[in-house]
């Protein structure tokens, strides 16, 4: 438990970089904007030591933001609150990429689906397939999971896809998954997964637009690489 004089001392401290935050915040060092965020996850405790143990753990700003809950709570002064935060701002980002599907945007190309998808999936420890619907003028309909599973693989049914977007009355489809190896290269499997869709779409006459892949903040598209 920390002494009287130790709780002084670190709050002393967290009031001086939130005014450096306020004045400048590019100023403060990648630690201690991380040990800010740490602060709010568990504001009794001195956040630098745990902060900076983050990032010998994980490397970088993004790999901490990236690790999965488990590799979270094995850090020394880890605990149950910083994985609740972590989780909250997460899905806090994910759903301002995700804007575009409140907004109507028109997929115009893949970069659109790229940033959509990259907050919600590209961290992601497991592989997740998910299926952007478009109406006739290719703006976002929906943004919906179809699959969940393992580091490698989640498997997906063309017929549920053509099933969803049949329900949901969309005129065409992104087919988007995460590669939680971080590799965005489209394997074997995702191009066979991608033309079976296509065979299955083609004949309701249901578009489909593109394959996205994410990895981190990377990602490709089979149309761009001109495998479809």
């Amino acid at each position: 438990m920390l002494k009287k004089e130790d709780q002084k001392h670190y709050l002393g401290h967290r009031s001086r970089l939130k005014e450096r935050l306020r004045r400048d915040s590019r100023a403060l060092a990648d630690y201690e904007v991380l040990e800010l965020l740490v602060s709010y996850a568990n504001p009794r405790r001195d956040a630098k030591p745990l902060a900076k143990a983050l990032l010998a753990r994980f490397g970088s700003l993004r790999g901490v933001y990236q690790a999965n809950p488990a590799e979270l709570l094995a850090v020394e002064g880890a605990n149950a609150g910083l994985e609740s935060f972590w989780t909250l701002w997460r899905e806090f980002l994910a759903r301002l990429g995700e804007q575009d599907v409140a907004e109507r945007v028109q997929v115009d190309s893949p970069e659109v689906v790229a940033n959509l998808a990259r907050e919600r999936l590209g961290a992601l420890a497991g592989e997740e397939f998910w299926v952007l619907l478009v109406d006739a003028g290719n703006r976002v309909m929906g943004w919906e999971r179809l699959s969940q599973g393992g580091a490698n693989q989640s498997p997906v049914s063309p017929r549920d896809v053509v099933a969803l977007a049949l329900r949901r009355q969309a005129a065409g489809i992104v087919l988007v998954h995460n590669h939680p190896s971080g590799e965005t290269r489209p394997s074997p499997a995702d191009q066979e997964v991608t033309r079976l869709v296509g065979m299955a779409a083609h004949g309701v006459n249901l578009k489909v637009l593109d394959h996205v892949i994410v990895a981190g903040k990377k990602w490709s598209s089979l149309k761009k690489l001109g495998m479809m």
